[in-house]
């Protein structure tokens, strides 16, 4: 089933599709969403198939994306939107008993993951975020990939350590850093939470991603699961 609605006219207007299977869940979200003047719901589809159909069409901003999608899966139709619309966000939705695909779905090139039960205005925050080129990921599904991958008991990232063997030279505050932006932290609340400005914390980030040769902060949390480096 594939539904549409008139696209979004103003500039600063989020433009949102959703693709997913249960329909209570697709209204609930579109609700949601629409309840806010700087977004609207312009697609709607309840598999991937379709879906991938459908958003080559309208040409989302933002595409809400369950992982658990009959057929194709959700991890499958985020590697082919991003080929088909590599400008597009899209926001991975997942539930708490789906660990594995939480894992396989960090490399699929999602901007977000997402947990079903997250607060509508929360998420709504994720959809602005996300539209501005922002990745994040909810504190639950960082968790669930950290207990995921099995520990590294030589951790080589650490400050002290020789660097010359390849090993991501980070300072301790940027280690800090680190764990708050691997446990699905904003610039704002690792800010918060390190007692310094926004723009302090920012920096930090950005030195983050260019020592571990990263693009964006879902890549440095992976690397940083991967690696062992929290």
């Amino acid at each position: 089933m594939l539904k549409t609605s008139d696209t979004a006219t103003e500039k600063k207007v989020i433009t949102i599709a959703i693709i997913e299977d249960f329909k209570l869940t697709r209204v609930g979200l579109r609700c949601a969403l629409n309840a806010n003047e700087d977004m609207t719901v312009v697609a709607e589809a309840e598999d991937a198939i379709e879906g991938l159909k459908l958003i080559e069409r309208v040409k989302p901003n933002v595409i809400l994306m369950d992982l658990g999608l009959p057929g194709m899966n959700g991890i499958e139709a985020t590697i082919k939107v991003k080929e088909i619309l590599p400008s597009t966000k899209v926001i991975a939705l997942t539930s708490h008993d789906r660990e594995e695909e939480v894992v396989a779905a960090l490399s699929s090139g999602a901007s977000a993951y997402c947990l079903k039960d997250i607060d509508p205005a929360k998420l709504a925050d994720v959809v602005r975020d996300v539209a501005e080129g922002v990745c994040w990921i909810d504190p639950v599904v960082a968790q669930m990939a950290l207990n995921s991958f099995p520990k590294i008991e030589n951790i080589g990232f650490l400050p002290g350590k020789n660097q010359s063997e390849g090993r991501v030279p980070l300072t301790e505050r940027e280690y800090e850093v680190l764990k708050h932006l691997v446990s699905g932290k904003s610039n704002t609340e690792i800010a918060k939470e390190l007692i310094v400005s926004v723009h302090t914390a920012k920096a930090h980030v950005c030195s983050i991603l260019q020592k571990m040769c990263v693009n964006d902060r879902v890549q440095a949390a992976v690397k940083a699961v991967k690696e062992g480096m929290v």
